[in-house]
């Protein structure tokens, strides 16, 4: 299946929400307000198209973008730099092609060298085993949680060393 990454432009964000609202849990939900300010303060928004259809997107912020998310405030608690993925989805359709590995590889070849660790979280509460077995293969490691929403959630906090890219 042959994929093209871009830029996510203004016509793709109705098909990047719905996409997005159908991972809910996996991902958080948005309203498209919210993906227009990605789309705008985002440092990486890129999406993969399969001749005109959407197949995957990934949001990516780095330190001191005014973004307010508790997941991306605990990294620049505990990192002075960092590339934070915040958000991932797969279409169906395009699910085990390779795609989202190839955006993560994307996003870390868009970095400048100098920054030394790409970060995420995994939802553990509810699980999402998929995704902490995905993220495991591409050399994330725990580094810390985070628990939410009167803890009913829980978060595994991971981080991947870049060096060696």
């Amino acid at each position: 299946m042959a994929m093209i990454i871009r830029d996510v432009s203004d016509a793709d964000l109705d098909a990047v929400l719905s996409l997005n609202q159908s991972e809910v849990p996996h991902v958080g939900s948005v309203d498209l307000e919210k993906m227009r300010w990605f789309a705008t303060n985002a440092s990486y928004f890129r999406v993969a198209m399969s001749e005109d259809e959407l197949a995957a997107y990934l949001v990516g912020f780095r330190p001191g973008t005014g973004y307010t998310s508790p997941n991306y405030l605990w990294f620049c608690d505990n990192y002075d730099d960092f590339a934070y993925v915040d958000r991932i989805a797969v279409a169906k359709f395009a699910r085990r092609s390779g795609i989202a590995s190839r955006l993560y590889d994307d996003f870390a070849a868009a970095l400048p060298r100098t920054v030394g660790i790409m970060t995420c979280e995994v939802n553990v509460r509810p699980p999402n085993e998929s995704s902490m077995t995905f993220h495991q293969r591409l050399g994330f490691e725990q580094v810390g949680s985070l628990v939410s929403d009167d803890g009913n959630k829980e978060v595994s906090m991971l981080a991947r060393d870049l060096s060696g890219r």
